[in-house]
């Protein structure tokens, strides 16, 4: 799985780049970047969706269980680690990408984990004793990225297209 999209460094946006920082439109420039951010908000909301709504039904025994040891929801810490960032410059360009910073130390990786549908986690917090659950692996995060990519790429070149006509 990739660990973000990145849509960046294109001939046209280096160019465009180039030209606005020539003819010193902080304004225009800040407006491609806005404009840029609102084309890549649609992906990061359907990737934040889809990773709320994976199940990760129980192993083995029913019946047994109890609240979670900890108080953090799983898919809403998971959801909320999902970032945009947008880039001017030598190499500008907008990119969705999970940000491991913003995770709890015991679940850095899970956004992968639960990728590639198999969970293993202690039980309530006991190192001696561990679960396995299963997802199915739905591709959260490739499926979504491969669906919103094109819709992203489209919208980058409509603002790109603006700006060139806006540098003319």
């Amino acid at each position: 799985m990739a660990g973000s999209v990145r849509i960046l460094g294109t001939g046209q946006l280096v160019d465009l780049s180039r030209r606005m920082r020539t003819a010193g439109g902080p304004r225009l420039r800040r407006n491609m970047a806005r404009r840029i951010r609102r084309a890549a908000e649609p992906l990061q909301k359907d990737l934040q969706r889809e990773i709320r709504t994976v199940q990760l039904p129980g192993s083995g025994r029913r019946g047994r269980g109890g609240p979670s040891p900890t108080t953090r929801p799983l898919r809403a810490t998971l959801a909320g680690a999902v970032r945009i960032s947008v880039r001017q410059g030598a190499n500008p360009g907008a990119r969705v990408w999970v940000d491991r910073s913003r995770l709890p130390a015991d679940i850095k990786n899970m956004p992968w984990v639960i990728e590639e549908g198999r969970v293993r986690h202690p039980v309530f917090g006991n190192r001696r004793r561990w679960a396995t659950q299963w997802a199915r692996p739905t591709g959260w995060w490739s499926r979504t990225v491969q669906a919103g990519t094109p819709r992203m790429r489209a919208e980058v070149e409509r603002v790109l297209g603006d700006v060139r006509r806006d540098l003319q």
